[in-house]
């Protein structure tokens, strides 16, 4: 009877995953983040981020495989070629902290990409890839947002055609020529009741001066 064969897995190797083809569609997707393949073009809430371009390569690499271990090994080979001499593990340190900055990633927390001690990194989150320039889910919450603020706009100020505007223009105009001709009959009222007024009381105290003398 043969023994029985075990398999074990360090506890600090993170579960398996399906790797991702990025050549199956132009856009890779992730949280708020979006890649444009074509245009090597990263957004995060449809603002750009300025990556380098090894860290781009990085960033594609550990999208290619989400939730496996991206080994120092492979991003040597995949940031320099053979016969370059650099200080490799120093400019992977430095192009993945790079990375992560401009993810607003850490190594103490990691949101995306998580240290795998004395062996390279993991990439936490699944992407997806599309032919179609879908925003990131966590942005429909900013569009609602917006479009909440577009209706209670139009609420508030509601748009007129340039008929309507004519017509509420008529309409100011013949009450301003009604009040103006108003105003001009009251004056020329008041002004004819003064120039009358006199003449009763002269005829009046003439009388009175005639039967004073009799």
């Amino acid at each position: 009877m043969s023994p029985e064969v075990i398999a074990m897995r360090e506890p600090d190797e993170p579960a398996t995953s399906e790797r991702v083809l990025l050549s199956s569609g132009r856009y890779v997707l992730f949280g708020p983040f979006r890649i444009d393949q074509q245009r090597q073009e990263v957004t995060r809430s449809g603002a750009r981020l300025k990556l380098q371009g090894k860290v781009y390569q990085v960033l594609l690499t550990l999208l290619e495989k989400p939730g496996e271990v991206v080994t120092r090994e492979e991003l040597r080979i995949r940031l320099w070629p053979a016969d370059t001499h650099v200080n490799y593990d120093a400019n992977v340190n430095t192009t993945v902290n790079k990375l992560r900055q401009a993810l607003g990633d850490s190594s103490d927390k990691p949101l995306y990409i998580e240290t795998i001690p004395r062996k390279g990194y993991c990439l936490l989150v699944q992407p997806e890839v599309s032919d179609k320039p879908a925003h990131p889910l966590f942005t429909q919450g900013e569009a609602s947002a917006d479009s909440a603020q577009e209706a209670s706009r139009s609420l508030v100020a509601p748009s007129f055609s340039k008929s309507d505007v004519w017509i509420v223009l008529g309409v100011l105009g013949l009450i301003l020529a009604g009040m103006l001709l108003g105003a001009g009959i009251t004056r020329l009222w008041i002004s004819h009741a003064a120039f009358i007024a006199p003449y009763p009381l002269a005829i009046f105290f003439s009388r009175a001066s005639a039967a004073a003398f009799f």
